[in-house]
């Protein structure tokens, strides 16, 4: 059978567009006949995220980002991504939004979950989550230290500026003449030093004299002190405070009332008592004294013995 020239062109053609089908998908590493699951994720930022990423499973590659586009009016982003359809998840995974290195770059990684709910399926929208970067990170540590850093240069710029407005031309002046003496002053300090020396080197044999004597008398001190030790000072302290504790006893009986002395102070009658013997005792020995025969009558020839008259101010009289 002759094949015509017409339909050997049409081959040729057929084959050449589909060549160019098949490179076009190589080139954009989207294989032409393909098992995979096309799944959504939405992000505040995508932070350079670029079609044809890689999207990773635990670090294996499963699928490719296909688009990125702004979901409505919010300013959101919806990602548009395939995942092959031989690895099945539960549609509750987090599409996680990474850094691919340090330099920069982002991807996307799937965290799968097993939680026995539905599996993923074909336009499912995943729950998205985006990690910081390194980048982030030190942004976040460095703006407080910036923030410090900023308002310790400007309060160091106030202190120089109060520093300067202290520094007028008098204040510079002296403070320039301050340090042109400040050479004469040492010098006088070094002078006084010398100076200094020389007294403690022509007194050196006093000084060791006086340093003896002190530390003789310090010896005297460690004597005395072992001296009043050895004679029992802590003992008779002791006894001193036991007498004193005693006393103390003997005067708190005392105030109570209790004893002979105790009742003498606090007895008012027995006081009374006393004081009205001691008033008789006093005008009884007056009256032996003023009238003695009324206590010594003797009769040598028989008299007659005369009978004694009490005093019209005699407390006898009273009773």
């Amino acid at each position: 059978m002759k094949i015509s020239r017409e339909i050997k062109t049409g081959i040729v053609v057929l084959t050449g567009i589909f060549l160019f089908i098949l490179g076009f998908s190589y080139l954009k590493s989207d294989p032409l006949f393909d098992d995979n699951i096309t799944l959504y994720a939405v992000y505040n930022n995508v932070g350079g995220l670029q079609t044809g990423t890689q999207v990773t499973i635990n670090g294996f590659t499963v699928g490719k980002v296909k688009d990125i586009k702004f979901e409505g009016e919010s300013g959101k982003l919806l990602v548009t991504f395939t995942v092959n359809n031989e690895f099945s998840f539960s549609k509750n995974s987090i599409a996680e939004l990474y850094d691919t290195g340090i330099i920069g770059g982002k991807g996307i990684r799937i965290n799968p979950l097993f939680d026995g709910g539905e599996n993923a399926q074909n336009q499912d929208t995943l729950t998205s989550n985006t990690r910081l970067g390194i980048t982030e990170l030190l942004q976040q540590k460095l703006n407080p230290l910036q923030q410090k850093v900023e308002g310790a240069v400007t309060n160091a710029d106030s202190l120089l500026m109060n520093f300067n407005d202290i520094l007028d031309e008098n204040t510079k002046r002296d403070f320039r003449e301050s340090v042109r003496r400040l050479p004469i002053l040492i010098e006088s300090f070094q002078t006084s030093a010398a100076a200094f020396n020389g007294l403690l080197a022509e007194n050196k044999g006093q000084l060791d004299s006086t340093i003896t004597n002190i530390n003789t008398i310090t010896a005297n001190f460690a004597k005395i002190s072992d001296s009043l030790a050895n004679a029992g000072l802590g003992k008779t302290m002791k006894s001193l405070q036991t007498t004193v504790s005693n006393l103390d006893l003997l005067l708190g009986k005392m105030e109570k009332g209790e004893g002979s002395l105790g009742k003498l102070m606090k007895n008012e009658e027995l006081y009374n008592n006393l004081e009205r013997a001691s008033k008789e005792l006093d005008l009884l020995l007056q009256d032996f004294r003023l009238n003695p025969k009324r206590y010594v009558n003797v009769s040598v020839f028989g008299k007659k013995q005369i009978e004694y008259e009490l005093p019209e101010n005699d407390p006898a009289h009273k009773n």
